[in-house]
C-alpha cells in the first residue's frame, strides 16, 4: 500500500475533536496539537510519518510562516506536502516577538495538517469566526463570486476577488483587512493608488 493509499485510510479514520475554548469569541476549536494527539496513533498504525517545518517570508511588507506538512511513507520513502501561510500580526497585546512568530507558526501548521488530511474546518470557528469584525461591516447578502457585495468607500466600485503572490483574495477577507488597515473598506486599486502617491 503506496503514500496514496495510506492517505485515504488515514484521512478516513482521523477524527479531531475540537477540545479547545475561546473564550472571548465563545466557541470551541481544535488546535494543531488536537490534530496531532489524534494523528499519532493512525500514523504508527498505517507505518507513516509527519514531520512539520516553518519559513518565515516577507511579503508585501509583511512577515508570513510558510508551514509545510509531510507524510512520509516509512515503508517506501515516498512523501506527499501541503504548504500554508499566517501572516504575522503588527503587534499583539500581551506577547513579544518570539509569540506572535509561535502563534502564526502553530494557525499555519493547523492549515496545512488540515489539507493534508483532509479536515474540513468550513464550519470550524477558525474560519467562520469574525471576533465582532462583522458588526463593523455592512450586512449584505452572503458573497457570491458571482455577486460581490462590498463597496469601496472612495471610488464606489464593487470589490472583485484578484490575486497576491499568485494566490486568490477573497473579497470578504480584503474588505476586513481594509477596514482594519484604513478604517474603511478601499479596493485595491484605491489600496495601490494611496501607496504609489506616498512613494511619489
Amino acid at each position: 500500500m503506496g503514500i496514496q493509499m495510506k492517505l485515504v485510510v488515514t484521512q478516513q479514520a482521523l477524527k479531531a475533536n475540537k477540545t479547545q475554548f475561546n473564550a472571548f469569541g465563545k466557541y470551541n476549536y481544535r488546535s494543531c496539537e488536537d490534530i496531532l494527539e489524534a494523528l499519532k496513533p493512525l500514523l504508527a498504525a498505517n507505518q507513516m510519518t509527519v514531520v512539520l517545518s516553518d519559513q518565515v517570508k516577507e511579503i508585501g511588507g509583511r512577515v508570513y510562516v510558510e508551514a509545510t506538512a509531510t507524510a512520509t511513507d516509512a515503508e517506501t520513502g515516498e512523501t506527499v506536502s501541503v504548504t500554508a501561510f499566517a501572516r504575522e500580526e503588527e503587534t499583539k497585546k500581551g506577547m513579544d516577538a518570539s509569540q506572535v512568530t509561535g502563534a502564526a507558526s502553530s494557525y499555519a501548521r493547523k492549515y496545512a495538517l488540515n489539507g493534508l488530511f483532509a479536515i474540513d474546518d468550513n464550519k470550524d470557528s477558525d474560519s467562520t469566526n469574525t471576533h465582532g469584525k462583522d458588526e463593523m461591516l455592512p450586512k449584505m447578502p452572503i458573497e457570491t463570486p458571482e455577486a460581490p457585495v462590498f463597496r469601496c468607500e472612495k471610488c464606489g466600485n464593487t470589490l472583485k476577488t484578484y490575486e497576491a503572490n499568485g494566490k486568490p483574495v477573497a473579497i470578504r477577507s480584503h474588505a476586513e483587512r481594509s477596514l482594519e488597515r484604513f478604517g474603511r473598506v478601499l479596493c485595491i486599486d484605491c489600496i495601490n493608488k494611496m501607496k504609489g502617491d506616498k512613494n511619489a
